[in-house]
């Protein structure tokens, strides 16, 4: 049963997520009815639970290559879990140092159906890979400074960076000025999505790494 706190579906939901909108709810419900209990999103969340958190990471998956994307610090699944729902055909690494969050994305990807998704409890900075990846995303982890180190020898030379980032986006990348040069990442940008689409734009700190 849905939870009557949960906010109501956004209509433009089935455009990010078409053929797959269905387990895109599942998910969402399943988020809403266990995420307070297991400390996954906070009691405040409900009633924005799609427009801030399902909605925001959705509109990364036009981003991703098909390939091999890392999510560091998955915890609930966002973004990890909804880009595995919107594109099926790139494989997510979800990578998060807590079991309790471990066991939720295992067990979650697997009542999805999610055969593109491999959870490994690590931290980013000691994180061991059989293969590079081919991109590498965060949501709400920590600043860039610390961020791009911790995740740059986890990706390929060419690979991307594509973090989901607050407000204060461009503040970060001033203050990570020494990490990028640091990391010799190119085409630094930020890119703001959703426009007109969503109540709030989600904005992507996007870097390739040489």
């Amino acid at each position: 049963m849905t939870d009557p706190q949960l906010e109501a579906e956004p209509a433009v939901a089935a455009e990010l997520f078409g053929d797959r909108l269905d387990v895109a709810r599942a998910y969402t419900n399943d988020l809403a009815r266990r995420g307070e209990e297991l400390g996954l999103i906070g009691p405040l969340e409900l009633p924005r639970l799609w427009s801030r958190h399902i909605l925001n990471c959705a509109l990364l998956a036009p981003l991703l290559q098909v390939g091999t994307v890392g999510d560091v610090g998955s915890g609930a699944g966002l973004p990890g879990l909804v880009l595995a729902i919107a594109r099926p055909d790139v494989k997510l690494v979800l990578i998060e140092p807590m079991e309790r969050r471990v066991e939720w994305l295992i067990a979650e990807a697997a009542e999805l159906g999610l055969d593109n998704v491999t959870v490994v409890r690590a931290r980013a900075e000691e994180t061991k890979l059989s293969w590079p990846l081919d991109q590498v995303t965060a949501r709400a982890v920590t600043a860039l400074s610390k961020l791009i180190p911790a995740t740059a020898p986890l990706v390929r030379a060419g690979g991307e960076m594509i973090f989901l980032k607050g407000s204060r986006v461009h503040d970060e990348v001033t203050a990570a000025s020494k990490q990028i040069r640091h990391a010799r990442l190119s085409n630094v940008e930020v890119l703001e999505l959703g426009e007109g689409t969503v109540p709030e734009v989600t904005r992507v700190f996007r870097a390739t790494v040489d």
